[in-house]
């Protein structure tokens, strides 16, 4: 079917919609007060079905450049009553001005028209796979035009799988979870394989902020966990915060003399940081510098809420979202699961934006800059860690979140087919997930109770919750344009010679502000005797790092074991459970300058790979033990093979600017070859790609 068809196919499909809707809704009138005939209303919804189509296709991406400064997710929400208004006109430009609606009447049929409209568009594509490849082709010529004649050479996409373990993954694709990938390792009837799945090592700090920072800028170092307090400036870091990683990143540009692995026609996309790509969008490391043209942390959300069909689909998939979840947690609740923490409140909604508002976004991003031709782009997708510290890694409905984010890769490897250039795609994570209760669940007390117990201070008698390390919650605030948080510790002292007690999933953080420098295990003796013996013994605790005057730095552990630092070894003593790697890990956080007075880690059983977060998540990463240590990567077999023990990020940055090379790129850049700002996911989507149609 030709575009022209298609189209006409659409605009009926609309003017049904309207009259049905017409016939349902009171207050949605296509008739005169005095009632026409059946053909004058016909001609009426036809006439107001184009005049809604056009103006959709019009006006729309107009509405949206002048809503620039209305925060992300407000905008998704006033797609609903922009579409509205343009109704009410599409109505009022009727000649026979026969039609009206009320304003809520409006909303609602704009958005069931935005729907059916898109829907029917993508259904015709995919039933014409031939018309489908045409489009993709006229396209990707169309981006061969714009960019300077020359060789053309491969470019890689690296997709960050946010929070999947080596170990999760292998078992999504043998439950047949993840067909695309499957293939991928597997190959298919006549079809060799194409990619190799390798495992690789975090730091000590596991999580995104220290991971993701080394990947792309090459640096983990003074990142001692998610979260933690400079007394030097007397500011507590937290990795997802946009000021802290900003800083984050200066400091690892100064360390290294480098811009990032995206510095030369890259694109960075829904990252804490920037890789020193020139086209950036949802880039945590840029939202706190505003009002700069040249930041655009947020243009993704608004080139792809230009397209009103994207912008109802997503809002509509979001609401769908928030509901299973709401759904799920209830389930969860009358079933009386173990372990479960409590997911009412806005999480709902958070968990919505990350699987997904910013999955759609993401996508819609990376499949601009494929069509566009860039030579590296890197883009993290966070749905799975959200869903999994709430649900558990391995829980259904996180199972249910891959299964999505496979049809994701899916949509992605079949844009790169027709893109102007060939493309290497390189799946990775930036750590994994252990499961286990929380140490509050499990003791009826947080860790801060506990610091303060052993310093003499009161408790309260009922312990409080601490704050979430998630990702996409920082993401939503961006977003939204909240202000930095101010009070990032759970327990605020009232006093500077009090402790200051962080989370990071089951790594915990212990200063003592009132102290300039890092305390030594005498002097936290001196004033509090019975603090180290306290943590050391109780049974929730794996182990703690102190400096020593007389070792330079020791490991404590229960029925008072003592090591120092530089006589530690993997499978021996405190760090027995903890694997490989473990000791080396442990030697190096405790060289950083702003590493804590007291570094806590805790109890992990490596037989059921359970560790007990500090924080209210039942799939918890930050510190050492299980899963969480252990993320993957998976590349094609064009490029050359990965080593065998890939002990942490700033290695596995290495290796990426290694395939980088192979690739004989990244290439400079030439003025032809870039894309106007805002016009990241501008590219017409192929009416064929439907985010998601399971919501």
């Amino acid at each position: 079917m030709s575009q022209i068809g298609r189209s006409t196919a659409v605009w009926a499909v609309s003017t049904l919609t309207m009259l049905v809707l017409a016939g349902l809704l009171p207050d949605f009138q296509l008739q005169s007060a005095d009632g026409d005939s059946a053909t004058s209303i016909a001609v009426t919804a036809a006439l107001g079905a184009g005049a809604f189509g056009l103006l959709s296709a019009l006006a729309w991406p107009l509405l949206v450049r002048l809503l620039l400064l209305v925060p992300a997710l407000v905008l998704g929400l006033l797609v609903f009553f922009l579409n509205g208004a343009l109704l009410l006109v599409a109505l009022r430009l009727n000649p026979a001005e026969q039609g009206g609606a009320t304003w809520e009447t409006a909303v609602v049929v704009a958005a069931v028209m935005s729907a059916v409209a898109s829907a029917t568009g993508a259904a015709l594509a995919v039933r014409e796979d031939d018309a489908y490849r045409r489009r993709l082709y006229r396209l990707a010529d169309r981006r061969r035009r714009d960019r300077p004649a020359g060789p053309v050479t491969p470019g890689t996409l690296f997709l960050q799988l946010d929070g999947v373990g080596h170990d999760v993954l292998a078992d999504a694709v043998g439950k047949g979870l993840m067909p695309t990938v499957a293939r991928w390792l597997d190959g298919g009837p006549g079809r060799p394989a194409t990619h190799r799945l390798t495992s690789w090592r975090t730091d000590w700090s596991s999580q995104t902020g220290a991971s993701q920072l080394g990947i792309l800028h090459g640096s983990t170092f003074d990142v001692p966990a998610f979260r933690w307090y400079e007394k030097d400036s007397r500011v507590v870091m937290v990795c997802n915060r946009p000021t802290s990683a900003a800083e984050l990143q200066r400091r690892a540009v100064e360390r290294t003399g480098d811009g990032g692995l995206l510095t030369a026609d890259g694109a960075s996309r829904g990252n804490l940081f920037s890789g020193g790509a020139d086209e950036q969008a949802l880039v945590l490391s840029i939202a706190a510098r505003r009002r700069s043209r040249e930041t655009r942390s947020r243009a993704g959300y608004f080139a792809y809420f230009s397209d009103p069909a994207n912008a109802v689909r997503t809002a509509l998939s979001f609401v769908a979202e928030a509901g299973r979840e709401i759904g799920q947690s209830a389930r969860a609740r009358l079933r009386k699961q173990r372990p479960r923490v409590k997911r009412g409140g806005l999480y709902p909604f958070v968990r919505a934006f990350a699987t997904v508002v910013e999955r759609d976004v993401v996508v819609a991003a990376v499949t601009g800059d494929l069509f566009a031709g860039r030579t590296a782009v890197y883009a993290d997708l966070v749905a799975y860690d959200e869903v999994a510290h709430h649900s558990g890694p391995c829980s259904r409905d996180a199972e249910k979140v891959l299964a999505r984010l496979d049809r994701s890769l899916a949509l992605i490897e079949k844009v790169a087919e027709h893109a102007p250039r060939p493309y290497r795609l390189v799946l990775l994570s930036d750590h994994g997930q252990s499961p286990g209760e929380t140490f509050r669940a499990r003791y009826g007390l947080t860790l801060a109770d506990l610091v303060r117990a052993g310093c003499g201070l009161p408790v309260p008698r009922r312990a409080s919750r601490t704050h979430s390390g998630a990702e996409a919650r920082a993401a939503v605030r961006a977003a939204l344009r909240r202000p930095v948080e101010e009070r990032a510790e759970p327990y605020p002292p009232s006093r500077r010679t009090e402790p200051i007690v962080l989370a990071s999933g089951n790594l915990g953080l212990i200063s003592f502000p009132d102290v300039a420098h890092r305390m030594t295990k005498e002097e936290i003796d001196a004033r509090h005797p019975a603090l180290l013996p306290t943590l050391a013994n109780h049974p929730g605790i794996g182990f703690l790092l102190v400096r020593s005057e007389r070792h330079g730095g020791v490991l404590l552990g229960a029925y008072g074991a003592e090591i120092p630092v530089a006589e530690l070894a993997d499978g021996r003593g405190p760090l027995a459970p903890f694997g490989p790697g473990a000791a080396d890990a442990v030697r190096r956080t405790h060289s950083f300058p702003h590493t804590a007075d007291i570094m806590v880690n805790s109890f992990h059983d490596p037989v059921d790979g359970e560790v007990l977060a500090f924080e209210e998540q039942i799939g918890s990463h930050g510190g050492l033990g299980g899963a969480q240590g252990r993320p993957f990567l998976l590349s094609p077999l064009a490029l050359s093979a990965p080593p065998a023990d890939i002990a942490g990020a700033e290695r596995v940055h290495r290796v990426l600017r290694r395939w980088l090379r192979e690739s004989d790129g990244p290439q400079v850049p030439l003025d032809g070859a870039r894309s106007k700002p805002g016009d990241i996911a501008s590219l017409p989507v192929p009416d064929g790609f439907v985010q998601d149609k399971s919501a």
